[in-house]
């Protein structure tokens, strides 16, 4: 049994820390600081946060743990420190402080998504595999030396949401056995290719609207790989659209891009891209719940013909 630091922050670290809390001891847990949350604003703990005060284990909440950690950290002994979207990069202060290092759970099959976003540019980019890798960290970004990874296939009903969900359980299974590598002295780390390193960027508000002029497939990754946040938008009727899930339609004639094909509550909602349509299949008005685009158009009266995103003009 190992005593391990565990240091993440969101859902997605959640599944990984009760993994090894039940085959581990878990002295203590650093996660983000708590924030506001939600249209009230009210301050609340990181998910990981609210997990390790359920099991009374000791959390630290360093506004920068470079500086901050070093000292109270060395305090609890531990043989090895376990990162999980934790959102801080770790100085060698820290990567030295255990005697078997930072072992990092990285949603993404190293070297092709290192980064922020990893999970979301899986799906942008139309990859038909994702996975976890358990590396080696160092004091570069996700470019440590790794010690294994596992892999899924990517259906076509996924989202960023499905995604984090799997991905977050294949975590869980991953650091469990790369922790029984390390404690039996049977890992073997294995180096990067650096000619196959991809980079998964933050994605922010301003890449939100939808660009149609592209095509169906790559219009619905956007979308898709946006679904958690900042989610993907258009416009229309002087309202701005959040669209949470979409696939390629089935409707193939040339129309003009970002023309409404199909509006319609029974057949749905369809949109012209430069080689066919999408479907859009949920989505989001201002102050209103999330719903199905059919139920969307049982309320709301879209014109067939005409645009989104004002693109009307161009035609």
């Amino acid at each position: 049994m190992l005593k391990v630091i565990y240091l993440g922050t969101p859902e997605f670290a959640v599944a990984p820390l009760k993994a090894i809390m039940e085959h581990h001891q878990v002295v203590a847990v650093v996660t983000q600081p708590d924030r506001p949350v939600g249209r009230k604003q009210i301050l609340t703990p990181t998910p990981v946060k609210q997990v390790a005060l359920q099991h009374h284990i000791p959390v630290f909440t360093f506004e920068k743990i470079s500086k901050e950690g070093e000292d109270i950290l060395r305090t609890f002994q531990a043989d090895i420190m376990v990162t999980c979207a934790y959102g801080q990069i770790l100085k060698k202060n820290i990567l030295d402080l255990t005697p078997m290092g930072v072992y990092n759970i990285h949603g993404s099959l190293l070297p092709r998504w290192r980064g922020a976003a990893p999970i979301q540019w899986s799906l942008i980019a139309g990859d038909s595999t994702t996975g976890i890798t358990i590396l080696k960290s160092d004091i570069g970004m996700d470019d440590g030396d790794i010690l294994l990874k596992k892999e899924m296939s990517i259906q076509p009903t996924d989202t960023a949401q499905t995604l984090f969900e799997k991905l977050s359980v294949l975590g869980a299974e991953s650091i469990l056995e790369a922790l029984e590598q390390l404690e039996q002295g049977k890992a073997t780390l294995t180096p990067q290719d650096p000619t196959k390193v991809t980079y998964a960027r933050k994605l922010e508000k301003v890449d939100s609207l939808v660009d149609f002029s592209k095509s169906a497939q790559e219009v619905v990754g956007w979308i898709k790989g946006m679904n958690m946040g900042p989610v993907a938008t258009m416009q229309y009727g002087g309202e701005i659209l959040k669209i949470f899930d979409a696939k390629v339609g089935n409707i193939t004639s040339q129309n003009p891009v970002g023309m409404i094909v199909v509006a319609n509550p029974k057949k749905g909602l369809y949109i012209a891209t430069k080689d066919g349509s999408v479907e859009i299949l949920e989505l989001q008005t201002p102050n209103s719940k999330r719903m199905t685009a059919k139920s969307y158009l049982n309320g709301r009266n879209m014109k067939e013909g005409s645009f989104v995103n004002e693109l009307g003009s161009q035609v």
